[in-house]
């Protein structure tokens, strides 16, 4: 019997980028990106404060970083310090003149159905979300769930929620009602936003119809639900329950021009609750806090992709896990970036989808799960090679290690 299990993908080949790439990146070298670590690793506290910076502030901190690993188990980023993610992620960009700069190029499941938001129109349907949020009742540090499709709503109900100091859980749109309800009783959560039903290539998912299910289900464990708001997708016929769902068009229009103002948030109040898939238990819900998610967020967007302001950045993953959250909605649009978002799926109406929303969009940075790669590999390179793919610089994975080959 043997002693050790050894991996046999050991991977010891390097690929340095092409020598253009480095001469224009942040960081130009691996030996670089390593000092820079080390220098996070040897002064925290210096080097997270100088990520900071840049950052608006309400008040600045007190103290970059406070930590007991061995007796009350803590970690506390930018005490003292009060901001909003949101004044970050759009207001200080319009400020700047940038208010017409793209923030959202939404792909719908068809291919050509698209959008294009602007900062200054994200900012103007953010505000007006979280007005009509609060216009129902929901305050800082109330739960609110989203069991959405990809669809701009989803980005902007995210926002609208940190906008007014509300803790959002995006539960991802293709679990179940058993699940969804046990994610709402756990965060104690009695809003939820939803839609009618959503697009998945050839199918269409009846999301309000899983919805009723698990709020059923929530009622029966004594937990009801005060409201569910509904965003109108596909026109597919649903039942609304009088005095508990109502139209998201409608609500937002009932505000008029109020828009809400940006909650003052200290550092360490919550930003969002995820969980865990629960493949191997109970979900588990994660705690994000505000300052230290927001900066930790950008800058390895800044960094790792190498974010330059002319470049169309495509994150693949769906909100509803926290790399979404990461390199869709609160990296990216800390950084004024534009980013695709995209609702369908990598193989409809055909395997070349990825390549054609990459060349009509002009991707430059693509990120995306080496699973879905490798899925697309079998289909063969005839796909890949009737696009321009020219504007490509920058290909990122997640999820697992990926192999040469397929990068």
């Amino acid at each position: 019997m043997t002693k050790h299990i050894e991996s046999i993908l050991k991977e010891v080949r390097l690929f340095d980028p092409p020598a253009a790439l480095q001469q224009q990146a942040y960081v130009k070298s691996y030996s670089q990106y390593r000092e820079l670590w080390r220098e996070s690793i040897a002064e925290p506290e210096k080097f997270w404060a100088e990520m900071a910076h840049s950052f608006s502030w309400y008040k600045k901190w007190d103290r970059v970083c406070d930590y007991d690993f061995k007796n009350e188990i803590f970690i506390r980023w930018f005490e003292g310090a009060q901001t909003n993610i949101t004044i970050n992620c759009l207001d200080r960009h319009v400020k700047r003149g940038l208010g017409n700069r793209t923030a959202i190029l939404w792909e719908g499941n068809e291919p050509g159905e698209t959008k294009k938001i602007t900062y200054a129109d994200l900012l103007d349907q953010v505000g007006a979300f979280a007005q009509a949020l609060k216009n129902l009742g929901v305050q800082k540090g109330d739960r609110v769930t989203l069991y959405m499709p990809m669809i701009p709503e989803l980005a902007v109900g995210v926002l609208a929620c940190a906008r007014i100091g509300a803790i959002h859980s995006v539960v991802f749109g293709g679990f179940s009602a058993e699940s969804l309800a046990d994610r709402l009783i756990d965060a104690q959560s009695d809003f939820i936003l939803t839609a009618d039903s959503a697009h998945r290539g050839a199918k269409t998912i009846p999301i309000k119809q899983t919805v009723d299910e698990a709020i059923a289900l929530c009622a029966k464990e004594g937990h009801p639900i005060r409201r569910c708001i509904v965003a109108h997708r596909t026109g597919e016929k649903i039942t609304m329950q009088e005095g508990r769902d109502l139209w998201w068009h409608e609500v937002v229009a009932q505000v008029g021009a109020k828009r809400a103002e940006a909650e003052v948030m200290e550092a360490e109040d919550p930003l969002f609750i995820l969980y865990t898939s629960g493949s191997t238990g109970k979900p588990k819900g994660v705690l994000h806090t505000t300052a230290g998610y927001m900066v930790y967020t950008a800058t390895t967007f800044r960094a790792i992709f190498d974010y330059k302001p002319d470049d169309i950045f495509w994150c693949t993953a769906d909100i509803g896990w926290v790399t979404g959250h990461s390199y869709i909605v609160y990296g990216p649009l800390a950084n004024a970036a534009t980013v695709v978002m995209f609702e369908g799926i990598p193989n409809y109406p055909d395997a070349g989808r990825f390549w054609d929303i990459c060349e009509r969009h002009g991707v430059t940075i693509f990120y995306t799960a080496p699973t879905a790669i490798r899925a697309l590999m079998r289909e063969g390179e005839l796909w890949v090679e009737k696009h321009d793919l020219s504007k490509l610089r920058i290909l990122g994975t997640v999820g697992e290690p990926i192999n040469p080959e397929a990068w």
